[in-house]
C-alpha cells in the first residue's frame, strides 16, 4: 500500500456528544478530503472503539430515511462518547464510493423498482466501490493498529484486515429501521452479506 495521505491539520471541535479532536487529511493523489474524530487519549497497545463512516450526504445531513447511514453515525458518535474515548474516521465516499450525483441516480432507478445493488450494477458501477486503504493509513496516522470495530459489513472487517489493522471485535451498530429502510435493510442483509437481525 502506497502513502496517499497527507495530515493537513487538526483543532479542537466541540460537539454535541461532547469534545472531540478532529484531524484534516488529504488524499495527493486525487484531491479527496478525509477527517478523523478522535475523543480521550489513544493507546496504540490498547483496541480502540472505532467507526469507519463512509459519507452519505444524504442521510447523515439531510436526515434520509432511504439508508441507516445518519442513525449508525449518531449511534457510534453516542458509544464513544459514553465509552470516553474512540475514533470515527469519516471517508468521502459517497454512495458507496459512486458519488452524489450517481446515487441520486440510483435513488431513481430504485423509484423504479430497483434494488440498490441492481441500481449500481444499471448505472455500470460495483456494488461497492469503497476504498479502506486511506482509512488505514488514517489509522496509521494515529497510531492505532487493534480495533473494536463498529460495523455490521464483513466486506469492511476484510478490507482492513488485509492491509494489517487488527480487529479484535465487532460491535453490532444496528438501528430501528425506519419503513422507507426496510427495502435497502434487506438487500444489505441479502445481496450484500451485512451481519444483521432483522
Amino acid at each position: 500500500m502506497t502513502n496517499k495521505l497527507e495530515h493537513v491539520t487538526s483543532a479542537n471541535m466541540p460537539t454535541k456528544y461532547g469534545k472531540f479532536l478532529i484531524h484534516g487529511f488529504k488524499n495527493v493523489e486525487n484531491g479527496e478530503e478525509h477527517i478523523a474524530l478522535v475523543k480521550g487519549e489513544i493507546n496504540p497497545e490498547e483496541a480502540i472503539l472505532t467507526r469507519i463512516h463512509s459519507e452519505c450526504l444524504t442521510g447523515d445531513a439531510l436526515g434520509s430515511a432511504r439508508c441507516d447511514c445518519g442513525d449508525q453515525y449518531d449511534a457510534a458518535m453516542k458509544m464513544i462518547a459514553s465509552e470516553g474515548k474512540g475514533i470515527l474516521v469519516y471517508l468521502r465516499q459517497e454512495g458507496r464510493g459512486i458519488g452524489l450525483i450517481n446515487k441520486l441516480k440510483a435513488y431513481e432507478l430504485q423509484d423504479r423498482g430497483l434494488d440498490t445493488v441492481e441500481a449500481n450494477i444499471e448505472l455500470g458501477f460495483a456494488p461497492d466501490l469503497r476504498d479502506y486503504s486511506i482509512g488505514v493509513e488514517i489509522l496509521k496516522f494515529l497510531k492505532t493498529k487493534k480495533l473494536r470495530l463498529m460495523t455490521n459489513n464483513p466486506d469492511k472487517i476484510n478490507g482492513l484486515e488485509k492491509y494489517g489493522i487488527e480487529i479484535v471485535e465487532r460491535v453490532a451498530i444496528e438501528t430501528a429501521y425506519k419503513a422507507d429502510c426496510k427495502d435497502y435493510m434487506r438487500t444489505k442483509k441479502d445481496k450484500m452479506g451485512h451481519i444483521l437481525k432483522n
